[in-house]
């Protein structure tokens, strides 16, 4: 969107700062696939397929080593050092949108019923509560 003649060309490009220990929380893209490109640093990074599996994917990255997030499936990526961190992420969408997975639970607007999420995490409804209660502005 900021670069009129890349629009619609499908792809998009983000550049991904790592503070000490940073971490870019559980996240899905929607509408694409990310490569993902270690520039500095050491990142942890991974995925988890989809059910029925939910099978966990898992790599160290040094500088110059990729990682490829399948479109949909939960993903991470972690600095896991007391130094920063640098990763480029291309996507092969230019709208791959981003769901973080614990502010879209826990952080809905109106809220999603405590009943819901203390069966679905298998939890009591005080840990529901609590958890609601981090997110005090939605899509924080």
């Amino acid at each position: 969107m900021q670069i009129q003649g890349l629009n619609t060309l499908g792809i998009s490009l983000a550049r991904i700062d790592f503070a000490p220990y940073g971490l870019n929380t559980p996240h899905i893209h929607p509408r694409g696939t990310e490569i993902f490109v270690a520039l500095e640093g050491t990142l942890y990074v991974g995925f988890v397929t989809s059910n029925p599996d939910n099978r966990l994917f898992t790599m160290v990255l040094y500088p110059g080593d990729v990682f490829v997030f399948p479109q949909g499936l939960i993903h991470f990526e972690f600095n896991q050092e007391k130094t920063n961190a640098v990763a480029l992420s291309g996507f092969s969408s230019q709208n791959p949108g981003v769901i973080t997975i614990a502010n879209a639970v826990f952080g809905s607007n109106p809220k999603i019923s405590d009943d819901v999420l203390a069966k679905a995490f298998q939890v009591d409804k005080k840990v529901v509560d609590h958890l609601q209660a981090q997110f005090w502005w939605p899509s924080n």
